[in-house]
């Protein structure tokens, strides 16, 4: 059965105790998983229980949404069963709580019961503050797992690396570079790519695994229709987007895959150094560093501003501010395939 942590004897205050990671979590009486990223938060729930089930097959499972909440059912829920088992109550909509949870919920931590653990998922925001700030206390050993957004480049980068290494695979780079241009857009997508390639590729993950599996979606991806544009193959670039629209591509992913792309190349611009010491500075791989240098060629700083006006432009076209999409996506496609040039 899961160590516990012994309760405090006295109400003295606790101090406050720093975040684990997603992949950090381990058994407390109380555990705050807080962020925005449903797909690790799930991910983090799942490994408890599992290190629970491990430890005590009999681990009894319940759910509670903090929203439609009764009174009393928290206490309820982990209130030790005939037979003894070990409980996990997973709490979720934390942050959309009613004021009776808010309520029992603050006196549940005061003194939790023996042998329960209680996850609280919450997603963001100040609702149920109060209950935060005590669960980060570390009152009565409750411990928060904070799932952030994974939004830089570099940390999706750092999150596909560790899929395949903790699954004791080998991938090479250029393989590894293919996936992150076809998923990094859905974290979940992009874990499940991993997940697939882990289970199916027999020998090492190359290039043309990832190509076997995921060609098509690679081949249309946004990210090829930039990489074509940024190269100044106009003609390419065109017949990618329209590939990629009949297929159902959304026009604003596309929009930002040219923004992330020349918004690296506008940062890498003009700095000088080792590529990881320049990927350091501005949160992004050595990897990415490498290839906005090889795409700066040919380019100014006056076309590469050009360009990232004209995203801007067409980023408000596709949203609602033009009345033909598809004008404004192939208009963005042709100036950038000129870099800059109008």
């Amino acid at each position: 059965m899961a160590a516990r942590t012994s309760k405090p004897s006295g109400r003295s205050a606790p101090v406050k105790s720093a975040a684990l990671a997603w992949n950090e979590i381990r058994p407390a009486p109380v555990v705050l998983v807080s962020g925005t990223e449903g797909f690790l938060a799930d991910r983090a729930i799942r490994a408890l229980r599992d290190i629970l089930t491990t430890e005590d097959p009999s681990l009894e499972v319940s759910d509670l949404d903090a929203t439609d909440y009764a009174p009393g059912a928290l206490v309820t829920m982990a209130s030790p069963s005939l037979f003894g088992e070990p409980r996990l109550v997973r709490v979720s909509n934390v942050e959309r709580c009613s004021d009776q949870f808010l309520a029992d919920a603050l006196d549940y931590l005061q003194s939790p019961a023996a042998d329960a653990y209680i996850v609280l998922r919450h997603g963001g925001g100040v609702r149920g503050k109060k209950l935060l700030d005590a669960v980060r206390a570390g009152t009565s050993g409750a411990i928060e797992v904070a799932c952030a957004e994974l939004k830089r480049d570099s940390d999706k980068y750092d999150f596909a690396v560790a899929e395949f290494k903790n699954a004791g695979r080998r991938i090479t780079p250029g393989a590894l570079r293919a996936v992150l241009a076809a998923f990094s857009d859905d974290l979940a997508e992009l874990a499940t790519a991993c997940s697939q390639l882990i289970a199916d590729a027999s020998d090492e993950i190359t290039e043309t695994v990832v190509d076997k599996y995921y060609g098509g979606r690679i081949e249309t991806n946004a990210f090829k229709v930039a990489d074509s544009a940024i190269a100044g193959r106009s003609g390419e670039a065109l017949g990618l987007l329209r590939h990629a629209l009949a297929s159902g591509a959304d026009p604003v992913p596309t929009v930002a895959a040219f923004a992330a792309k020349l918004r690296t190349m506008a940062r890498v611009m003009g700095r000088r150094g080792p590529s990881g010491q320049v990927a350091s500075a501005i949160g992004v791989a050595p990897w990415q560093v490498d290839r906005a240098r090889r795409d700066l060629e040919g380019w100014s700083e006056q076309g590469l501003g050009v360009c990232i006006e004209v995203l801007a432009d067409t980023d408000e076209r596709i949203k609602g501010a033009g009345r033909d999409p598809l004008y404004a996506l192939e208009r963005m496609v042709r100036i950038v395939s000129s870099r800059g040039i109008l």
